[in-house]
């Protein structure tokens, strides 16, 4: 790679985004240019920026103006020049090899179109315990397994990155954007699943390397969507986003297996008729609440790609 652009979406966490800018400062192999999307009416963030000295880094800002995640991701791919393009969250702290780690990758193997590592999470000063083998797959019947979070092992391909922690070749995403078709006003959960299959549909490898480690801080966030506290919003547009992004991508079989499934069993963040019978003796009206939220999101999900799907 003979250059770096670093994509940092942010929205009212000035003090998260100093901690994450000091740890690109640090790397090993400085980034080309740091582009930092800010939401046009977040001041607190614009004063943090203007008021701070952040050199050597080569920072851009850019202003965006409608809410959610993807447009500003998409403004800063727009304005992104690098060979390699490394995307991260303001509440993330990328441990100083991260950006020559994802390079290697790039430079060792022609055909990879997208690298990604482990997000170590931390609610306050705890780490969050265990470690998964089995990471960022798409089963066969339209089950995700991400556990980025937890991967332990070799480096290996997968169907998944995480946004926290990834970087993709320019050559693979040219012409790609982040799906604007996705609902939410904040993380419009499931744009990384919608982005790392459109990338695997143009034949590129997606790596997945433990090693390459960057300290997430999940931090507050703005919108409906409150990370564990329910909310009926939230869950429809996940459920719908994750509907959409698999419709577009499995074969006419897996499609049909994938629905069946999803209507009669689920899982746990997204309930099937089975989910709901196993946690409604726990959980009553809200077991209920969920089950009806998921298929309302599924069938909007549904509807979305019967409306707007593309061709391959």
């Amino acid at each position: 790679m003979e250059s770096i652009s670093v994509i940092i979406p942010t929205y009212r966490r000035s003090q998260d985004l100093i901690r994450c800018l000091g740890a690109l400062k640090k790397q090993t192999r400085q980034a080309t240019e740091i582009i930092i999307v800010i939401r046009d009416t977040d001041a607190e963030t614009w004063n943090t920026v203007k008021s701070n000295d952040f050199s050597p880094l080569n920072l851009l800002t850019v202003a965006v103006s409608p809410p959610g995640v993807i447009e500003a991701l998409n403004q800063g791919l727009d304005r992104a020049t690098g060979d390699m393009i490394a995307l991260t969250d303001d509440d993330a702290m990328p441990h100083p090899d991260w950006l020559a780690r994802l390079e290697q990758h790039f430079l060792f193997d022609p055909e990879v179109g997208g690298v990604g590592g482990r997000d170590l999470v931390y609610h306050g000063t705890q780490l969050t315990q265990g470690t998964r083998k089995k990471v960022g797959q798409l089963q066969w019947f339209g089950r995700i397994i991400g556990n980025h979070h937890l991967g332990i092992g070799e480096a290996r391909e997968v169907d998944l990155l995480k946004g926290v922690n990834m970087s993709f070749r320019r050559q693979a995403i040219a012409g790609l954007h982040f799906d604007q078709r996705l609902r939410g006003t904040g993380a419009q959960v499931h744009w990384e699943l919608a982005f790392s299959l459109a990338v695997k549909r143009r034949g590129w490898k997606l790596i997945y390397d433990p090693a390459i480690l960057v300290n997430h801080y999940p931090a507050q966030r703005f919108d409906e969507d409150q990370r564990r506290q329910y909310n009926d919003l939230s869950l429809r547009n996940a459920i719908h986003n994750e509907t959409l992004a698999l419709l577009d991508h499995l074969s006419p079989l897996r499609r049909l297996i994938f629905i069946l499934w999803a209507i009669a069993i689920g899982k746990r963040s997204s309930l099937g008729f089975v989910q709901w019978l196993r946690f409604f003796p726990q959980e009553r009206s809200l077991a209920s609440q969920k089950w009806v939220a998921s298929m309302r999101g599924r069938w909007q999900g549904w509807q979305t790609w019967q409306q707007t799907k593309k061709s391959y």
